[in-house]
């Protein structure tokens, strides 16, 4: 792993072995917040109450901008990701994401709680961190969700997690109306997902990409 400062000033991961970076090198935490915060998280209405799987748990920046929402919003949120490679306490700490919000402990509790166990991190957030490799693990214990976070790795690095299978397994737990959001707009994702169920839209991205999607559920 290698740490990279983004254009916002943030910073970000590259996997050298597979040469993908963790997040946008536009910004990284610009991209978090546009993809996943205002276009998912905010486009929650009329809940008390909002659960969230992210398909890779990754650095932890989503979960700490999600904990954020929650806590400034008094939304009570409930997340769950998977990671098949967690990245160590020590690891997470270099990005210095403690920063990007003011109350710098909770970054580091993110990284530190317990593996497949729900860890309550505030009277208003729970999260339960998955170790695995998400085609190999049941989500059926997973309550319907409202807000998929999908931030797997490109597909030009991870094919298989932008094809049907794993995109039939995300629609199998989205709560009717829930929405999928991710920062990739490629046609033959948006195909796949079509063919699935899903109602697709493609909105504008966050800076250095023209283009996001979003995917719903729609009720039958």
């Amino acid at each position: 792993m290698k740490i990279v400062k983004t254009h916002d000033g943030s910073n970000t991961l590259i996997h050298e072995s597979i040469n993908e970076h963790y997040h946008s090198i536009h910004g990284a935490e610009q991209e978090g917040r546009h993809v996943f915060i205002q276009n998912g998280l905010a486009l929650v209405k009329n809940k008390s109450e909002i659960k969230v799987f992210e398909m890779g748990f990754g650095t932890g920046l989503n979960a700490l901008l999600a904990y954020e929402f929650a806590t400034k919003n008094q939304t009570n949120l409930t997340y769950y990701s998977i990671e098949a490679y967690p990245l160590s306490v020590d690891e997470a700490s270099q990005l210095r994401y403690d920063e990007l919000i003011e109350d710098e402990s909770i970054f580091k509790k993110l990284h530190a709680l317990a593996w497949n166990k729900s860890e309550t991190i505030s009277s208003n957030f729970t999260l339960h961190k998955m170790e695995g490799f998400i085609e190999k693990t049941s989500l059926d214990f997973i309550e319907p969700i409202d807000v998929i976070f999908y931030d797997a790795f490109a597909p030009s690095a991870q094919a298989f997690l932008w094809e049907s299978e794993i995109l039939q397994k995300m629609y199998a737990i989205l709560a009717p109306e829930g929405l999928l959001s991710t920062y990739c707009a490629k046609g033959q994702f948006k195909r796949n997902l079509k063919e699935i169920g899903f109602e697709v839209s493609a909105v504008p991205g966050p800076p250095g990409k023209r283009e996001m999607t979003i995917a719903y559920k729609r009720q039958s």
